[in-house]
């Protein structure tokens, strides 16, 4: 059985490796890693290919947005039961 103190030594050393990892698969490791993956001009385009994409799905919202502040707001009739 372990002893405490190698438990704790355990808890360390795995608590280390999470960070490490959290550290590469944070943002900034990605785009590291793009960096040594892609040459400049092509990281460039691929960057202008994401901004058409959201915009595209801007002017989508900003149409769903448009139409349900132009469409009238719903009827209520009162129906009476016998």
């Amino acid at each position: 059985m372990a002893t405490q103190a190698e438990l704790e030594q355990r808890i360390a050393n795995l608590e280390k490796r999470i960070a490490e990892l959290q550290a590469e698969s944070a943002p900034g490791g990605v785009f590291a890693l793009l960096d040594q993956l892609f040459p400049p001009e092509t990281r460039q385009h691929m960057r202008a290919a994401r901004k058409e994409q959201l915009l595209a799905f801007r002017s989508l919202i900003d149409t769903w947005i448009a139409r349900v502040e132009d469409s009238p707001a719903p009827r209520r009739e009162a129906i009476k039961v016998d």
